[in-house]
């Protein structure tokens, strides 16, 4: 039976999202994690989602900000049900669970990692950062030249041919001197028969070597660069230490297309200590009870049961004369 983990990024359809057929699914920041959460409230790892019989449970691992399955924040290691449709919430993020027995299950590291990749990258990108994948000639003749990886399914050729991708001026180049392929977060860079390019000072051949962010490529008199902003992020994500949160720093739950804002408002969670099924916000006080005094009603009240037990007595000792 497949499961379906959402990242409720928004309510515009930009969520990215990971299918599992496995009997474990580990959530968290840290690399080795089946759905990875760049965000630094996230611990390296947070959450896991089980299958036990026939239904998921899910379960917090410890984590430092806990794990909020709607407006419930659960305790460590004690295990709650998971509904499809239901949203729950690692540190400040915010997913949903569908569970289809039907549904292929296309969850791999390599989309795992280009999932974390994504999201990094825009978390960039609304910061106003370039976060994608490019390479630029930080020396030489064609000093300021870059060209941006945007297909990752595509190879690349830089040389001194008109037609290629990154066309260069360098007469010391030759006309299709290397080709590159993006690969997660690095690339693969061969030789095209120049027998002149230098990747970190150890000389490329003719098949493919991996060429990872800030390493350099010499090209003639040509210095390139491959830079990634996003997986440089990644990766320091994954070293930092957990960010604490406070109770209000949590965010409200993602409000879908058809709702309003005062429909998706929910309380914000806060611990509770032992019954994981209690709610997290307090309960409102019972109504308090009305101030005691005789109103006209309970005088009337009064007046008749008075008249129908004097009448009562009457008829009493009048049956005992008969």
């Amino acid at each position: 039976m497949a499961v379906t983990i959402t990242v409720r990024a928004s309510a515009t359809g930009d969520d990215l999202a990971l299918t599992f057929d496995m009997p474990r699914v580990f959530i968290g920041r840290g690399e080795g994690s089946d759905l990875r959460l760049p965000d630094p409230s996230v611990s390296l790892r947070h959450a896991s989602i089980r299958q036990r019989g026939h239904e998921y449970v899910i379960v917090d691992e410890g984590s430092t900000n806990g794990t909020a399955l709607g407006s419930v924040l659960l305790p460590p290691q004690s295990p709650r049900v998971l509904r499809s449709g239901e949203l729950f919430r690692l540190g400040r993020v915010w997913l949903e669970v569908k569970i289809d027995p039907l549904a292929t299950a296309r969850a791999t590291p390599a989309t795992t990692k280009a999932l974390a990749l994504d999201l990094v990258a825009r978390g960039l990108a609304a910061q106003g950062e370039d976060a994608g994948p490019k390479l630029v000639v930080v020396s030489g003749p064609d000093e300021g030249k870059t060209l941006a990886l945007t297909d990752a399914g595509r190879r690349y050729v830089l040389g001194r041919a008109r037609e290629v991708d990154l066309p260069l001026d360098d007469p010391d180049t030759a006309f299709r001197h290397v080709e590159v392929g993006l690969k997660g977060e690095h690339l693969l860079v061969r030789d095209l028969g120049s027998k002149a390019a230098l990747l970190e000072g150890a000389p490329l051949g003719p098949t493919d070597v991996t060429w990872r962010s800030g390493q350099t490529l010499a090209m003639g008199r040509n210095v390139v660069v491959f830079e990634y902003p996003a997986a440089e992020a990644l990766a320091e994500l994954s070293r930092c230490a957990d960010e604490p949160m406070r109770p209000e720093d949590a965010p409200p739950p993602p409000m879908a297309e058809d709702e309003t804002p005062s429909a998706a408002a929910a309380p914000e969670p806060t611990p509770v200590e032992d019954d994981a099924s209690r709610p997290l916000r307090p309960q409102r006080s019972a109504t308090p009870a009305p101030e005691s005094g005789w109103s006209l009603t309970d005088g009337v009240v009064f007046l008749f049961a008075a008249f129908v037990l004097v009448l009562s007595v009457v008829g009493f000792f009048w049956l005992i004369r008969r």
